[in-house]
């Protein structure tokens, strides 16, 4: 018998089509939030940004969502105005914060006024006690810095808060049905956003043989206007499925301070925050200086731009960046889809033809010899397990489990880079090889931990106030977010000579306190499955009830 399809929600087609939706706002809104990471050097270079002036920049991003509370605020305005609204919302508000930081690095901004008021101003003292780690503003930030970390709260309020709507649209749409899957799988195609911001930022920057750093943030805000779109377009689709279940956008009962203390009393909800933040502070702040860390820790010979490996020849026009960004497509797709395959033979066909091109890409990478492009496997083979161990916490649970298995991976691969991979400086090969072998072992981490925590939220609070479960979590975990891409820029800063070049730093330290964190997160998880199992929350359960 087939399903009886009432509504849009109860069509599978359309259900994964709204999916789709949210899932490119968020890859577009992904490729934005590390534009600048992969020009780190070139940002010292043309701008004079230090790690420091880097770090302080890009832990603005969650400034205003953690110390003016504008994560919980959106939390409150998801659950009053409801999805598609915030949804839109957050789109205007990340393409202005998006335009603002595109004028901070262009050359138009040099010379002007508004350059002189920031050079005079927000020069805070950066050596205030524990305040001074998280001023996003202090003295002796170029002013291109400070007013791109202006423009980058707005888009981290946008940003975040399109997060959260993504998921309560998420929890919306699959409700009973494939929950885990559908969030692993939006999980895993926004985070291709980091790979094509890794190849393309680079590419952009250094289009037509010069140095533009803004070419690359405007690249960025062209994908920022395309996000946009999609939650408009995801507005018209939602509204119709209210008008067919006949459910109120609003809601009913109005937002009561009550409710948060429902979600902040719960031992369930404090564990899994702690974990988020604990594991995600370090991954993404390592994102933004991971290709920096690569050019310092790899012997690597960028390709001659006279040959087809350092762009393009009469013989092949089409530059190697675009054909290596197909490859990469290739890997991601045929990986993604033989997930969904029901035909052996196809299935093992589509990995074959993944695995295949996951090689060629990585010896491209290498031929190219720039880091960017080897760091850029880094969601590769998240994009192919997320939505194996999401389908996998849908129907046999683990999550818990999960949690730690993520974490341990995590510590592994950071004490790989701290330790292991400088002892490889000097062979192009053999280093080439470790980082990419610890790169994906990372990316599968990575998916682990999103495909079993983000679906276990609905079990931990009650259903009416799930978005602002969802915006204390997403709070919760900023304060690690903007605290330690500024802790990273300080480690380096500290521990490595003044004057030391873009490509010399020593990144040993900074590693070390991010596998830190791993370790604390282990120990969080640990605790988490204890408690799950005298408490019941059923985090070890399936998210499908046969």
């Amino acid at each position: 018998m087939t399903e009886k399809i009432a509504t849009l929600r109860d069509n599978a087609a359309m259900r994964w089509i709204a999916l789709l939706l949210l899932a490119l706002a968020m890859f577009c809104s992904y490729v934005f939030m590390d534009i600048l990471s992969p020009i780190k050097d070139l940002m010292q270079e043309t701008r004079g940004w230090d790690s420091e002036a880097f770090g302080r920049m890009q832990g603005a991003e969650v400034f205003l969502n953690v110390y003016v509370f504008f994560l919980i605020i959106a939390g409150i305005i998801l659950d009053k105005m409801g999805v598609r609204f915030t949804a839109v919302l957050s789109g205007v508000v990340m393409l202005v914060g998006g335009i603002i930081k595109y004028y901070a690095v262009s050359d138009a901004f040099n010379g002007t006024p508004l350059q002189a008021w920031f050079d005079g101003h927000l020069n805070w003292d950066g050596e205030i006690p524990i305040v001074g780690t998280i001023l996003p503003f202090v003295k002796g930030m170029p002013a291109s810095a400070k007013l791109a970390a202006l423009g980058f709260m707005f888009f981290g309020c946008g940003v975040e808060m399109a997060g959260i709507t993504v998921s309560r649209g998420i929890v919306k749409w699959f409700k009973g049905r494939e929950t885990a899957l559908a969030m692993g799988s939006e999980m895993a195609l926004a985070r291709l956003g980091v790979a094509t911001c890794m190849i393309f930022s680079p590419y952009f920057a250094k289009l037509g043989g010069e140095v533009h750093v803004d070419n690359a943030v405007k690249f960025g805000v062209v994908l920022l206007c395309i996000a946009l779109m999609m939650f408009i377009v995801y507005f018209f689709m939602d509204r119709k499925l209210d008008k067919q279940t006949g459910e109120a956008e609003e809601k009913d009962d109005p937002f009561k301070i009550s409710d948060l203390g429902k979600i902040f009393t719960s031992l369930g909800f404090w564990l899994v925050a702690l974990l988020c933040v604990l594991y995600y502070s370090a991954i993404f702040p390592f994102q933004k200086y991971a290709v920096n860390m690569l050019q310092c820790n790899l012997t690597l010979s960028p390709a001659d731009t006279a040959t087809y490996w350092g762009g393009s020849t009469d013989a092949f026009p089409i530059s190697v960046t675009i054909v290596q960004y197909i490859i990469m497509l290739v890997v991601a797709i045929c990986s993604f889809a033989s997930n969904f395959s029901k035909n052996k033979g196809a299935k093992f066909g589509l990995m074959g033809v993944a695995v295949i091109a996951l090689v060629v890409y990585c010896y491209m990478g290498y031929m190219r010899g720039t880091a960017e492009t080897i760091f850029a496997v880094f969601p590769l083979l998240a994009v192919a397990i997320t939505p194996i161990l999401g389908n996998y916490v849908d129907h046999k649970g683990k999550a818990a489990t999960m949690l730690m298995l993520g974490s341990i991976l995590l510590v592994i691969c950071h004490l790989t880079f701290a330790f292991i991979l400088p002892m490889f400086k000097g062979s192009a090969v053999g280093g080439t090889v470790v980082a990419y072998v610890t790169i994906l072992v990372l990316g599968a981490s990575f998916s682990l931990v999103p495909a079993a925590l983000w679906p276990s939220v609905p079990k931990l609070v009650d259903e009416k106030i799930i978005g602002s479960a969802y915006a204390a979590i997403f709070w919760i975990q900023n304060i690690g977010l903007g605290l330690f891409p500024a802790l990273i820029g300080l480690v380096l800063t500290n521990t490595n000579a003044e004057g030391t070049a873009a490509h010399e730093l020593d990144y040993t330290w900074a590693l070390v306190m991010l596998a830190a964190l791993g370790i604390a997160a282990l120990l969080i998880s640990i605790y988490l499955k204890a408690v799950d199992k005298k408490k019941g929350y059923g985090l070890e359960q399936p998210n499908i009830k046969d």
